[in-house]
């Protein structure tokens, strides 16, 4: 009997299907993050461990790759609109097929989905993310299919995890559902060496998909008049092309200290800018603990963010709040990159909170034990 999870190691495996991301191992959001630290942890654990993907969306020669870590991809349609529903479908269909003893589902969009599993007994555990249905970078019709997957999310799943409290109080007021609370995580560095060209606490740094819940349009005006002080590094992009990526473009072109450096997948890269910027900028309005807030406070970056109550619960007064607003946004930079001393305690502040809450290891252990919970309560059941 293993005494961390309660499982009797002398049975066969138990078996998870991840289903919901763009594979693994994938670097392109919150979610392929999360499935890069849970499926090989759950593997060591000794699960059998099945991670649904999108065809050309992983990387095969990633040094990192579990082998133990079964992969698979389903076919869907990839747009913008119909990528998460269609791969989600013939994901769930598959394991559906298979069945595996519990689902690990990422996104209420495919919540749609859950009776599939349902109808063959697999018990779910689902990863509501955000409220997506509040983001402005979807239309009216996309916000009511987001809504409507987390209305069959709460009717059809087993159990759902929250990543932030707040996103757990807004799930008991409108849908009466409770679950699990388990944030997102980071890596604690060792000392990294500085990005060539850049100086220690030298620049301001920005990572963000280019959406405008992300205040990136704000923060692209702020870059011009911040660069005829310090360089700004603007890491992201929309991942189809747009405005902003052609903003962001034009700045790196005509401004001398603006680089764009677009989608960075070079993880040792990514936690060096974080930990070597002078002032990171977090404009995410919506969707809860952000992967990338919690990966800046464990490399030790000073943050200045959007005043939201996500941004709130994760830094806890450690950090600098800021409105939306293209001044504020500048002055609240400017002061940071100014004060060293500053600086470097709140890098201190925040490695030490990371830590202490948001260990990549307890968050991996906390999605193990709510999914034997989960496997537990089905088996009663049946």
């Amino acid at each position: 009997m293993d005494e961390s999870t309660g499982m009797n190691t002398s049975l066969k495996k138990p078996s998870v299907a991840i289903i919901g991301t763009r594979g693994y191992p994938s670097y392109y959001g919150g979610f392929e993050t999360a499935v890069r630290k849970i499926a090989p942890y759950l593997a060591e654990q000794g699960w059998d461990v099945t991670v649904y993907g999108r065809p050309g969306a992983t990387r095969a020669d990633d040094p990192a790759l579990d082998s133990r870590v079964h992969r698979k991809n389903t076919r869907g349609v990839e747009t913008k609109s119909l990528s998460t529903l269609s791969y989600g479908f013939t994901a769930c269909v598959d394991a559906a097929v298979a069945k595996p003893d519990v689902a690990l589902v990422m996104n209420v969009a495919n919540g749609y989905w859950l009776p599939i599993l349902k109808m063959r007994g697999v018990p779910t555990l689902i990863n509501v993310d955000g409220i997506e249905w509040d983001r402005a970078k979807w239309g009216r019709l996309a916000k009511a299919v987001f809504h409507n997957g987390a209305r069959w999310t709460a009717r059809f799943g087993s159990r759902l995890v929250f990543d932030a409290k707040a996103i757990a109080a807004r799930w008991k007021s409108e849908f009466v559902r409770d679950g699990d609370f388990i944030p997102y995580g980071g890596d604690i560095p060792g000392d990294l060496p500085v990005v060539p060209g850049l100086e220690h606490r030298g620049y301001v740094l920005v990572v963000a998909r280019f959406v405008p819940e992300n205040t990136i349009v704000e923060f692209l005006e702020a870059a011009e008049v911040l660069s005829e002080r310090w360089p700004v590094i603007i890491v992201g992009s929309s991942g189809y092309g747009g405005d902003l990526d052609d903003k962001a473009r034009e700045l790196d072109t005509r401004c001398a200290n603006v680089r764009w450096l677009g989608h960075v997948s070079d993880d040792q890269k990514l936690l060096s800018l974080w930990q070597h910027s002078g002032a990171y900028f977090h404009g995410h309005s919506v969707g809860g603990t952000n992967p990338a807030l919690v990966q800046a406070m464990a490399a030790g970056a000073p943050i200045v963010a959007r005043n939201t109550i996500y941004n709130k619960e994760v830094l806890e007064g450690g950090s600098s709040l800021v409105d939306p607003i293209v001044s504020s946004i500048v002055e609240k930079i400017s002061a940071l990159m100014v004060d060293r001393a500053r600086a470097d305690a709140e890098s201190a502040l925040n490695v030490e909170r990371a830590r202490e809450h948001y260990s990549w290891l307890s968050v991996c252990q906390a999605y193990e034990e709510a999914l034997v919970r989960v496997m537990r309560r089905s088996r009663r059941k049946q």
